[in-house]
């Protein structure tokens, strides 16, 4: 194997050209990431061919304080000092790490090919822990925060349901006080949940009030082991191997005190919670988009028709060169959009770039199908095959849908962008002219 990367291999900060983004501490972590992800995941691509990961992978990156990364910057501190971890792998202070180590984590765990090995380790505690750490209570982060942080629990987010994905507000799983004021009585069902199988706990959207949004709250639902949850695995067309759980919650009984933050919050915080994952989906898809087309390319230039490689044909270059084009100027947006995190508050990041994050996450997919399908095409008979040289191409289509649909429906996501960009627009223009028609002139008499 050549020393020299292939084109489109890598981003182009790791094909050696200059960029602004990154300091000595950001390269360091790559470098750690890929050493740590490439020993963990190995084998991977068997993993998602088997349908499974090993039942200590986990484990795994949990003692090798991997996990912790899956959080949004900047991380817990205070909950990491508690618990004694001052440092990431690679000698990372945790007060150093910023959005654009996540992004450089999120794009190594995706080099595999395949979002279900990285999906199995990921997803649970990147968007089921958030919540909790956000918006919970001092007691309820001190019962649940110190297990699942260092990995002796696990958890997941629970939001979608059989007849209500991204149209999150008409969620219709019921959470009733009991008759002594306890407990909240848990009934209804949720569908396509990641990791659900091996959670002990989700973070779930429930129905606590009237229709609407205003009728949403958030509990800690406790999954493993208790009486009336009953979960089965869901067979999916990609990330096979992520643990996708189909979740039956009949008169579960959840303690009043595991209610998140507020009472008819739910909504605000379920929508906050999707700014992490749209970003963290966007830039894994774009590391599975990179590796479909590189490995295209790679097989273009030795495969060879009619008298000469395929490199060779004009029409096979402009295809390349169209995916490229979309490979790149999605990662070039990517990077801008993880850097401007590293330079706003929580606060004005969730204002400013929650429709932009819809956007970005949206354009993802598009970018994954365009690429999935010309590598597909270019390696001919074996890039419908599921083994061989091209097995990497069929395996990558397979993920298309997941990353159109799940985290939010790519047409959802594209308008509640424009929704988001008008309403910042309404408000910026309604906070000048306020200001325009204050009084003016002076004060003496």
């Amino acid at each position: 194997m050549s020393k020299i990367p292939i084109p489109f291999s890598e981003p182009p900060w790791l094909m050696g050209l200059p960029s602004a983004y990154y300091n000595e501490s950001h390269r360091k972590w790559q470098k750690t990431c890929r050493s740590l992800v490439d020993e963990l995941m190995a084998d991977a691509q068997d993993w998602e061919r088997e349908g499974d990961v090993p039942e200590d992978l986990y484990s795994k990156f949990a003692a090798a304080n991997m996990l912790l990364p899956n959080l949004s910057a900047p991380l817990p501190i205070k909950w990491l000092k508690k618990l004694n971890i001052t440092h990431l792998p690679g000698d990372l202070p945790v007060e150093q790490f910023d959005y654009l180590h996540t992004l450089i984590y999120a794009d190594e765990m995706a080099r595999s090919g395949s979002l279900g090995p990285s999906g199995a380790i990921t997803t649970g505690i990147a968007f089921g822990l958030p919540p909790i750490l956000k918006f919970g209570s001092q007691e309820l982060q001190e019962r649940f925060v110190p297990d699942i942080i260092t990995g002796r629990k696990r958890s997941c987010i629970a939001i979608t349901e059989p007849g209500y994905g991204s149209d999150v507000s008409n969620i219709t799983t019921t959470a009733k006080r009991s008759e002594d004021g306890k407990f909240f009585i848990v009934n209804g069902t949720k569908k396509w949940i990641t990791n659900g199988l091996w959670s002990d706990y989700a973070s779930m959207a429930v129905r606590t009030g009237g229709p609407g949004p205003s009728g949403l709250s958030m509990l800690v639902v406790p999954l493993l082991n208790t009486p009336g949850v009953r979960m089965r695995r869901i067979k999916v067309g990609g990330q096979t191997s992520a643990g996708t759980t189909f979740i039956e919650l009949d008169d579960v009984k959840v303690p009043i005190s595991n209610l998140i933050g507020k009472e008819g919050m739910g909504m605000i915080y379920v929508m906050q919670n999707f700014n992490h994952e749209r970003l963290s989906i966007s830039i894994g898809v774009n590391r599975l988009s990179r590796v479909a087309l590189s490995s295209a390319f790679e097989y273009v230039m030795k495969r060879e028709a009619f008298g000469k490689t395929l490199m060779e044909q004009p029409v096979v270059r402009h295809r390349l060169a169209k995916c490229g084009a979309e490979l790149e100027a999605h990662w070039a947006w990517i990077e801008q959009f993880t850097y401007m995190m590293t330079k706003l508050s929580e606060e004005e990041a969730n204002r400013e770039l929650g429709g932009l994050t819809a956007l970005a996450k949206a354009q993802a997919g598009k970018v994954l199908e365009v690429c999935a399908s010309t590598a597909v095409l270019l390696f001919g008979g074996n890039g419908y095959t599921k083994s061989g040289q091209g097995e990497i191409a069929e395996r990558i289509y397979r993920e298309v849908p997941g990353a159109r649909i799940p985290g939010g429906s790519e047409d959802v996501m594209l308008d509640l962008a424009i929704r988001q960009l008008v309403k910042n627009f309404q408000r910026k223009t309604k906070e000048l002219e306020t200001i325009q028609e204050r009084p003016k002139g002076s004060s003496k008499l």
